[in-house]
Parts: C-alpha cells; structure tokens; sequence
C-alpha cells in the first residue's frame, strides 16, 4: 500500500499542516479526524488497515488530514466569533490547499468527504456547502450542530450565534436551504449517516436525515447497536460505507 507523508507551510492558516496519504489510484477521500485528533490516529487506531483491501485495489485513495480544533471550537482563550472565524480558515485550506493535492495526484475520480465523530461534522458540513464539489460524504458518529449541548458534549460557541456559525450548523441551514440550486446539487451527492443506537448524536442525525428528506435529498441513515463511538466500530464501518 502506497503511503505518502505531506507537509507545508499553509498560507491559509499561516502554519505548517501536515497530512498522510494511502494508495495510489481510485476516488480521493478527505478523511477527517475525530475531536483535536491528528492526521495520523486514523493509522494508529487501524483504521487505514481496515480499509486495505479497497485501497490496494485502486478503489480508494485516503488522504488523512490534520484538524485545527484546538486552534477553533476548543480553543477557550478566544471569544466564540474568532472561533468560527478560526473554523473558517481551516476550511479554506481543505478547498485550496488540500483538494489541488488530491486533483493533482489524481484528477480523474469522483470526490468523497468522510469523518468521525467531530470528523464527520467537518466532512458532512463541508460537502452539504460545496455540494457541486463531492460525490459522496460520509458521517460516523456525528454532531451536526456544535451550538447544542448533548449530555456531556458542551455547546462550543457558548450560546454565541451569528451567520458564520449559522451557516456552518447543517442541522441549523439545511431545513430552511431554499436555494433550488444547491437543493439540486445535494440530489446528486451520496449521503451516508451512521451513528449509534445509545449515542449522545442519535436526535441529532436524525433530525439532519429528516431535514434533507423534507428537501428532497436522498440520505442513507444507519443506526447501529449500542453507542458505536469507537475506532473499534468505526474499523468496520469504514469497510461497509466508504
């Protein structure tokens, strides 16, 4: 299994970023970290391994990316709005730094977005945006609105609320999306949520699930015994979805 090691100053983010990359042909994958993970924990939690088969294939290329969480949404030293505007870089990154990576390695391929857990929020928020830019995305243990609070999970913009975390909240945009094109775009997207049956995130991957329903946009949403909030279970599903 091809396996690349990718490092650069990032002008978006005025930083060095680093990433990984597995495999040699097939449709890229931007695979997203869990909460203030690495871009290498993916390969440590044996979930690269899980997803072999599919890569020494040429079915898929997984490109394993760093997160800025600490710097964004966990970052308590800065106040909610910088924090969005933190997120907001990040994503500027993805789009011109890290997708002309993937096109210039391999141009061909349609283009997934997946994540876990806070890597799922980053992939199913940035797909349902861009949706002219992925064909597929898909969400493992999920949190589509960062402003709720969920058991345990606190509500990271700490009741802050302005149209750059309104817009970046699917949970929040999707019900009252009514532009036909963008609504066009989602119809052609393969949309993927998993999530566990005793997960803190259950309400709220169905609620996402029913607000693209009520808009016409196809989604597949798995429900999985007990929490599934683990690499252990995320090992196999990444070999089911992806």
């Amino acid at each position: 299994m091809l396996r690349e090691y990718h490092k650069w100053y990032s002008p978006s983010l005025q930083r060095d970023m680093e990433l990984l990359a597995f495999g040699h042909a097939g449709n890229p994958v931007i695979f997203f970290p869990t909460r203030t993970a690495r871009f290498y924990d993916f390969e440590d939690w044996k979930v690269i391994d899980a997803l072999r088969p599919k890569i020494e294939a040429g079915t898929i290329q997984v490109y394993c990316v760093d997160s800025v969480d600490k710097d964004s949404f966990y970052n308590p030293d800065i106040p909610p709005a910088a924090r969005i505007q933190r997120h907001l870089l990040y994503e500027q990154y993805i789009l011109n730094e890290v997708l002309p990576l993937a096109r210039r390695r391999n141009p061909g391929p349609q283009l997934i977005a997946a994540g876990c857990s806070l890597g799922a929020y980053h992939a199913v928020n940035l797909a349902l945006k861009y949706p002219w830019m992925f064909a597929k995305v898909v969400g493992l243990s999920g949190r589509y609105d960062l402003t709720e609070q969920y058991e345990h999970f606190d509500d990271l913009f700490e009741g802050y609320m302005d149209e750059n975390v309104y817009y970046n909240m699917p949970s929040r945009f999707i019900p009252n999306l009514r532009d036909e094109q963008i609504i066009a775009q989602l119809k052609k997207m393969e949309i993927i949520l998993v999530v566990g049956q005793q997960d803190a995130f259950l309400d709220n991957n169905r609620h996402l699930s029913d607000a693209l329903w009520l808009q016409g946009v196809w989604n597949a949403f798995h429900i999985w015994d007990g929490e599934s909030h683990k690499p252990r279970y995320w090992r196999y599903m990444v070999q089911l979805y992806l």
